[in-house]
Order: structure tokens, then sequence, then C-alpha cells
């Protein structure tokens, strides 16, 4: 061997062993160049070139390395490279010449013992089934045999690979307890430093693409922060591309979006000549992001990269052309994808946006079946976020079906859900849901509450799109409620049962509510005879407007006297005060605001039971008015003049 040749292998060696990647490429680079190095040190070559995202010259080491051990008849070193290699073009998205050099390898372990490469061919043919087919049942069984085989042959790294694919099969078939638990028990050695920096990596990526799956967002971000620190440790390039497209998804869930951007751009900037897919997937975020900070045109252009890249634009693009009012196009591009997705969580991503784009192309049927769908999803996999998206769904569907009660019961739960999982945006967004379904009901004061806090939300998130709209919502029931605003004079009448606790204990509890019961619907009936309109009924209380004065004097007459036939027909009745006071209002609603409200309140607060005080007014009003006797000015609590107040002789 050249001895400038050696040195530089040798330097490398050492390098790779403390993972000074950059370093260890550089110098085994330049060995290879002064005397071809053997296959070993090709594979390692190979190692460094990955990890510093050189995937075109990784890939050329470890096709040498692979013909060199084909020459020395090394049929298992050869298999394991071969492996190395498909997994390096799938990377590229050149999944037929992965293939191919899967069947190489699966040609070079025919009709041999079992062996360690064996059980790595089976790992690999469980993520083909599970990450490309989406063949759960079948990425199963490969994990398993591959987990048999670790066993028996001692590979470590072989055993929490496959026992880790074994739970990611698990969660996506729907068991999601037992996947996470196969899956936290194949982590704790790469926790440990047992395995290797490339399988460690794995175990990594693979843990937090388990939990996104599941929309177990929490979890995702946890693991997300763990493989960033062991990147950094690592000091590897390639890698981090691949953790900053998890962290820009979670970033942006938890609503600090500019983070989300630089991570997100960074990655994109990284992966394209590494991994296809993860750039792809970048790509995507990006738009994602864009897309709710309302920069319309920048989300389009990434979400076409991210296409341009094999990775299927939606339902980004879908929820672009709605913005645009492009409703039968957003049905067009979010339909398609779910006629070709059949995994259940990727569909489930694609089911809430196809909702709201139904309902605003007028095909609630569509939209009905997602939410079906989708609730039957969030069951199965059972994760916070994925119930939030369902509920937040049903929602929208209920208000299109006039079911506003249970819509706006499903939006605030869906609003805690997405509040558990920190997820600021989707809370805001199901907050507009739940406004709108107070409108509906009439609740205008509700509403407001709700649009004004999503709009609110949305400027601290810098949605500038959703913040305009929730504000011209909110701004829209303002100008109703406004509208509705009535100024009108009635005389208002209010009612209420005093020392009430002696003939409670008197009669008993159950005989009490039997009365009471007797008193509303007694009440309530002489109310409606001459003309009264109820306003409010708390307590022991009632709160009535008449159009006329006559009318509602002589309503509380009646009432004092049905009260004082019962008591001598019967023994007891209760003992109710009455007061009466005519005044102008505003009406808003079902109700009446204003100081004349408050002022026929002190009024009746004056009556002692059994008594019916009205304000001299409101006698002068009155063109028949009962009797009056004794006449007296008072003050009223909270009103500045004194008022004239008469007790009506209604015996």
């Amino acid at each position: 061997m050249d001895a400038t040749a050696g040195t530089l292998r040798a330097k490398g060696l050492a390098a790779i062993d403390r993972h000074d990647w950059e370093a260890a490429f550089d110098l085994l680079r330049r060995a290879d160049e002064e005397e071809r190095l053997p296959p070993e040190a090709l594979e390692l070559l190979a190692e460094a070139g990955w990890w510093t995202s050189r995937l075109e010259a990784c890939i050329g080491a470890r096709e040498r390395a692979f013909a060199t051990y084909v020459e020395q008849e090394r049929a298992e070193r050869a298999a394991m490279v071969a492996l190395a290699v498909a997994k390096d073009y799938f990377a590229k998205g050149a999944s037929s010449i992965g293939t191919a050099w899967v069947k190489r390898a699966e040609r070079l372990l025919a009709e041999r013992p079992e062996s360690g490469a064996l059980g790595w061919l089976e790992r690999l043919r469980s993520a083909m089934a599970l990450e490309g087919q989406g063949d759960y049942d079948a990425a199963l069984e490969h994990a398993r045999r591959a987990s048999e085989i670790a066993r028996r042959t001692g590979e470590a790294d072989l055993a929490a690979v496959a026992l880790h694919d074994e739970g990611r099969a698990l969660v996506m078939l729907g068991d999601v307890e037992a996947g996470l638990a196969l899956i936290d028990e194949a982590t704790a050695p790469a926790l440990a430093g047992e395995l290797s920096p490339s399988n460690t990596g794995v175990v990594y990526c693979n843990t937090i693409t388990a939990c996104k799956d599941v929309a177990d967002y929490r979890r995702a971000g946890d693991w997300t922060e763990a493989a960033k620190r062991w990147c950094e440790r690592q000091a590897i390039t390639g890698f981090p591309g691949m953790c900053r497209v998890y962290r820009a998804s979670i970033m942006m869930l938890r609503g600090a979006w500019p983070e989300a951007e630089k991570e997100a751009r960074r990655a994109c900037a990284e992966l394209p000549d590494f991994n296809v897919g993860y750039a792809a997937e970048a790509y995507y975020e990006l738009g994602e992001i864009r897309l709710r900070s309302g920069d319309f045109a920048a989300a389009a252009e990434a979400f076409a990269q991210a296409h341009d890249l094999g990775r299927d634009p939606q339902p980004g693009v879908a929820l672009l052309r709605l913005i645009e009012g492009r409703a039968e196009a957003a049905m067009s591009c979010v339909a398609q994808s779910l006629d070709e997705e059949t995994r259940p969580l990727h569909r489930a991503r694609l089911l809430a946006p196809q909702v709201e784009i139904a309902l605003a192309a007028g095909d609630a049927d569509v939209a009905r079946a997602a939410v079906e769908e989708l609730d039957a999803t969030a069951e199965r996999f059972g994760t916070d976020a994925l119930s939030a998206a369902a509920r937040a769904a049903g929602a929208r569907v209920a208000l299109a079906d006039g079911d506003a009660r249970t819509s706006s019961r499903l939006a605030r739960q869906a609003v805690r859900l997405w509040q558990a999982v920190d997820a600021p945006y989707e809370a805001a967004q199901a907050r507009l849901i739940a406004g709108d379904a107070q409108v509906a009901q009439g609740n205008d004061e509700d509403a407001r509450v709700e649009l004004e806090a999503a709009a609110a939300a949305f400027d601290r998130l810098g949605a500038i799109h959703d913040a305009r709209l929730a504000r011209d919502r909110a701004r829209r029931v303002r100008a109703a409620d406004a509208a509705a605003v009535d100024h009108t004079t009635r005389t208002f009448l209010f009612t209420d049962i005093v020392q009430s606790t002696p003939l409670v204990e008197t009669i008993g509890d159950e005989a009490w509510g039997d009365l009471v019961a007797w008193h509303d619907k007694t009440l309530r009936e002489l109310f409606a005879e001459h003309s009264g309109e109820e306003v409010d009924h708390a307590g022991d209380g009632f709160f009535v407007a008449f159009e006329r004065a006559d009318e509602a004097l002589w309503c509380a007459v009646a009432v004092q006297r049905r009260l004082a036939a019962h008591r001598r027909e019967h023994g007891f009745a209760p003992r109710v005060r009455i007061g009466a006071h005519a005044a102008e209002a505003v009406r808003q609603g079902n109700g009446y605001k204003g100081r004349g409200v408050h002022a026929a309140a002190r009024v009746a607060a004056v009556a002692d039971g059994g008594e019916i005080v009205v304000s001299v007014e409101t006698l002068e009003l009155a063109v028949a008015p009962p009797p009056a006797g004794d006449r007296r000015t008072l003050p009223l609590k909270g009103i500045e003049e004194p008022a004239n107040v008469a007790w009506l002789d209604w015996r």
C-alpha cells in the first residue's frame, strides 16, 4: 500500500470512529484517489458520503464495493451492500433501480444458509410494504421474520429496527397502543447509544413518522427535538434536513410560523440531492405555511415544487382553489387524491378539507360521507388531533343541515381538543364555526365573543386572510345587532315570590315544587290573557312587557286575586309582590334594556308580599286603571330622582 494512501486511510478511519463525517469523507476520498480502497473502506467512504449529503458519491462507492465483493464471492457482504444501494436509489426517487438492487440481493442470498443479511432483506421488504405499498399486513409479516432472524443470529441493530417496523405496522393497522409500545421498546437501545449511527437515525426518523401518522403531535414534537440534538452531536448534514421537515410541521402546528418557514427552507436547500421524498415534503410544508399566512402566490409556487418532486400537493392546492372561489375545481382536486389513496391515516388528512370544500360546492352528501369516515378513523386510532378534526368537520355539516345547537357543541369540543394539542390555528378555525353556529341560534353576543377571539388568534399567528374573514363576520354580527335595536315604550311588570322559606318548611320540598309549578303555569296564563310578553323568568320571578298600561295593571290585579282565591280554597299560596312602570327602553333581540327597565325593577322592590306598587305616571297613562290607594314619593336604589308611586287596591 502506498504510504500516503495508507496514512490518509488511517486518518479517515479514525475520523469515522469519532463520527467526524466531513473529515472522514475527505480523507477516504483522497486515499481512494491515491490507491483504490478495498471494499470495507469503500463502505465507510459511502457512509461518510451519506451523512454529508453526497448521495452520488455514496452510491458510487457502494457500487464499487458490491462489485468487489461479488468478485471475491463474498455473497452476504455483497447482498448487504446491494440493500444499501437499493435504499439510496429509493431516496433519489428511482424506485425501479432500487427494486432491481433488491432483486440482486435476493439472488445472492437464495439457497444460502440463514444470515444477518437475510434478516436485513426481510427488514427492507417490510419497509417497502409499509412505506411504498401501504400493505401493512405484509409489512408486519416481514418485520416479524426479520425479528426472528435477528434473535437467532444475534444482530442487535437488526433486532431493534425490525421490532420498530413491527410496531409501525401495528400502528397503521389500528392497534396503536401495542404498536407504540413496541416502538418505545425498540427506541430504548437507540437512546442508550447501543446502535450504529445509521440505524439510530432510522429509529429516530421512523418513530417521528409513526407519531405524525396517528396525529400524536406532542409525542412527534418530543422525538423531533431528541433527533435534532442527536444529529447535532453526530455533526450530520443530510439527516438534519430530514429532521427539519418534521420540525417545520410541528412548529407550524404550534403557531411558530416564522421559525417553521426557516426550517422548511433549510430542508428544501439540503435535501433535493439527498432524499427526494423528504425534499418534496419540505416544499409542501412550506406551501402550507405560506397558505396559512395568506401569501397565496408563494404557497402555489411551493405546492408546484412539491408536485414536481413527486408529492401529491393536496389538500393544499384544493384549499387554494377554494379561496379563489373555484369550489368545483377544489372538489375535483381533493376527490382525485382520495380516489388514489387507500391508507386510512393519509385519507384523514384529506377528509377534513373535503368537508369544507364539499359544503362550499353545495354537495352535502359528500360532506356527510367524509365526516362519517373521519369519525370512524378518529375512533379507530384515538388521538386528540384526529378527534378534533372529526368534531370540527361534523360541526360544519351540522350547521349546513340547520342543526346549530349540535354544530355549536361539536365546534366547542373541537376548540378544546385543538387547544390540548397546542394547535392555535386549528382552534381558531373551530371558533369560527362555533361563532357561525351562535349566529344561527340568534345568540349574537356569544357569536361576537367566538368570532372576535378567532380574529385575535389569527392576528397573533400572522394569518392575514383568516383574520380578515373573522373580523368581517364579527362586524356583520355587530351591524345586524345594531339594526335589531328598537327604541320603544312598554309597561314593564316584575313579579317575585317573597317569604318562601317558612312556606317551604310548612309544606315540604315536594309540595313546594308542585306549588311553584302551579304558580308559574297560572301566572303565564294570566300574562297571555292580558297580552303580556314574557321577557325573562329567573328564580321565583317574572319580567313581562305590555304594550298598554291598562293591560299591565289589570294583569297584576288578576294575579293577586287568583293567588288569594287559591289561598282561601287550599289554605296556602305563595305571597307575591308586583311592580309596574311604563317607560321607554331599547329592544334588542328578544329582550329590553335601558334605564326604564331598571326603574321598573326598583318599583317592584318597594312592594311587599301581596302588594302591587306602580309608578303614578303609569296610572296616568291607563285609560281605565284599577283603583289606587296610598301614594308616596320614595327614593329608588340606583335612581337619582325620587319616584311617585301608588299602591293598587286590588281587593
